[in-house]
């Protein structure tokens, strides 16, 4: 079973704008925002992400209400803004490690993820992102527990590659 957590903002919090110069000039042409749906929860992520995956494990289908999670992972350095207040619900996963859902307080949306093997880094719900040109995935993990019209030669299997 998960348990809720206190809320809270990214450790970067308003200070992570301070950071904005440091960016190289590459990572600030391309500014992404990820927003809830009731749009009080943002974050701006720089760059591309380093991975962009699908998820067909069932507690991904019952976070996000649908047959896969669709996600980006962005270093921690790529965060150069948070708004807005979340709440944390966090979960032993099949691994024994722990992933904690970050959602937006007013609406449930899931707009980020934390990992306890994802170090350093933020798995941002690519939903979020409202765009339609955003990166497809670049694995499907679990695809053993896929909706079955969910076509796997369109997304590699986690599994088959070591990328």
């Amino acid at each position: 079973m998960g348990q809720a957590q206190t809320s809270h903002r990214l450790p970067h919090g308003s200070n992570a704008t301070a950071r904005l110069p440091k960016l190289r000039s590459r990572q600030m042409d391309k500014l992404r925002t990820a927003r809830c749906s009731c749009r009080k929860v943002e974050l701006v992520c720089a760059g591309e992400p380093r991975r962009v995956y699908a998820c067909a494990c069932i507690e991904c289908q019952r976070c996000t209400g649908t047959a896969f999670a669709y996600r980006a992972i962005y270093p921690d350095t790529a965060i150069v803004a948070q708004e807005g207040e979340t709440r944390s619900w966090r979960r032993q996963g099949e691994s024994g490690a722990w992933l904690e859902q970050h959602f937006c307080i007013e609406c449930g949306s899931v707009v980020f993820m934390r990992a306890e093997t994802l170090r350093d880094a933020v798995s941002v719900s690519a939903g979020c992102f409202e765009d339609p040109d955003f990166p497809p995935p670049q694995k499907l993990h679990w695809p053993e527990r896929r909706h079955r019209w969910l076509r796997p030669e369109v997304v590699p299997d986690a599994r088959s590659s070591t990328a």
